[in-house]
């Protein structure tokens, strides 16, 4: 057990918000769990933002943990804490894999989207951070959740919006692809207005003003200054527009500015 000097100082350490002290003591409660009883144990699902505070901290810790959402790539994982007799791979499907997938089958006429899914998991009660990536394609769909809360949902998940579901439970979820189209661009500097205006289509006084009002994130974390300078790789999101990446940064145009290319998810 940590002493409660120790907590205290790991909790304000890693949280920015009082949503961070509250997720950052769930997740010393976990590994203290998992610590005395050996014992798989896993948070909830964590979003990008969530995951800047849980994972320093459990690597300050010294904690051995697998983050795992259901499948490769997935946006929203589970920190799963694991013993010194199971690896990454053995909490990832079986008995010792805290989440399940509900694959929903419908009609391929139909095109229920993700928010009339998660609407529905919502209806019955259940609470977002239960809940993973939700994947609607081409008549079916995989719906990531606590494994705790797999049989509630396969006896009660009839419909998302007017559309009846065909229900089954399996280990994994088939992720797909994200599309995007390719945007190729030059900037005057790489500063986070100058990429947002180009990722979003926006004029530099309007990137200017989102950022400013708290509508722009980096990595999941809010950032209020346009004038922060990136290097390549960022996850940029805009409040209500989407999301994009900073895929590459190519050196200098002739007219001395800066060649990048942004991938806009769409």
């Amino acid at each position: 057990m940590l002493n409660a000097e120790y907590r205290r100082s790991l909790i304000k350490k890693y949280s920015l918000s009082a949503e961070d002290e509250l997720l950052a003591a769930r997740v010393i409660d976990k590994f203290e769990a998992a610590e005395r009883k050996n014992s798989v144990q896993s948070t909830r699902f964590l979003a990008e933002r969530d995951l800047l505070c849980a994972v320093p901290l459990l690597d300050e810790l010294g904690a051995a943990y697998t983050l795992w959402g259901g499948y490769e790539e997935a946006e929203r994982v589970c920190a799963i804490l694991t013993p010194d007799y199971l690896g990454p791979e053995d909490v990832k499907s079986g008995k010792n894999c805290p989440l399940t997938v509900i694959h929903a089958e419908y009609s391929p006429d139909e095109s229920p989207g993700h928010r009339d899914f998660l609407g529905a998991l919502m209806g019955m009660g259940i609470e977002r951070d239960s809940v993973g990536d939700i994947i609607p394609q081409e008549g079916s769909c995989d719906i990531v959740v606590l494994k705790e809360l797999g049989a509630f949902i396969l006896s009660g998940l009839e419909k998302a919006g007017k559309v009846r579901l065909r229900l089954s439970e399996t280990d994994r979820a088939q992720g797909r692809e994200a599309a995007y189209k390719r945007i190729r661009d030059t900037v005057a500097s790489l500063r986070l207005d100058a990429v947002v205006a180009s990722g979003f289509s926006l004029s530099r006084d309007k990137a200017v003003q989102a950022i400013k009002a708290g509508k722009v994130s980096v990595g999941g974390a809010e950032v209020l200054k346009p004038d922060r300078l990136l290097g390549g790789g960022e996850k940029i999101s805009l409040r209500g527009s989407g999301k994009i990446v900073l895929s590459e940064v190519s050196g200098l145009s002739r007219k001395g500015r800066t060649i990048i290319e942004i991938k806009k998810f769409i």
